[in-house]
C-alpha cells in the first residue's frame, strides 16, 4: 500500500505534496531534515493535513505529479477539503 499525503508548515505557512509506503517514517523524516535539499528543510513543525491510500505507488506518483503540476495552493486546499477529488482523477488516469 501506498499513500499520497499533504503536509503543512504554520511556521512557513506552505504545503507539501508527496508519496510513500510509511505516512509516520516519512512524517519524521521531513521534521528532522533527513532530506538535506528537499524543500522541507526549511521547517521542522509539519503536519498532516491529508493522507490518501492508493492501491499502488504508481497510482500515489500520479496523483502527486498531477497535484504538483497544477502549482496551485487552492487546488491542495480544495483536495484537503474533499478527497473525492482524488478518485476523479484516478478514473480518468
Amino acid at each position: 500500500m501506498h499513500y499520497l499525503y499533504i503536509i503543512h508548515s504554520d511556521s512557513l505557512d506552505k504545503y507539501y505534496v508527496g508519496e510513500t509506503p510509511n505516512v509516520a517514517i516519512r512524517l519524521a523524516q521531513h521534521n528532522n531534515h533527513y532530506f538535506k535539499t528537499n524543500f522541507t528543510k526549511a521547517a521542522n513543525d509539519w503536519k498532516f493535513l491529508l493522507k490518501y491510500s492508493c492501491k499502488s505507488r504508481e497510482e500515489a506518483l500520479f496523483l502527486e505529479k498531477f497535484i504538483k503540476k497544477m502549482k496551485s495552493r487552492v487546488f491542495i486546499e480544495k483536495i484537503i477539503n474533499n478527497p473525492e477529488i482524488l478518485k476523479d482523477l484516478l478514473k480518468r488516469k
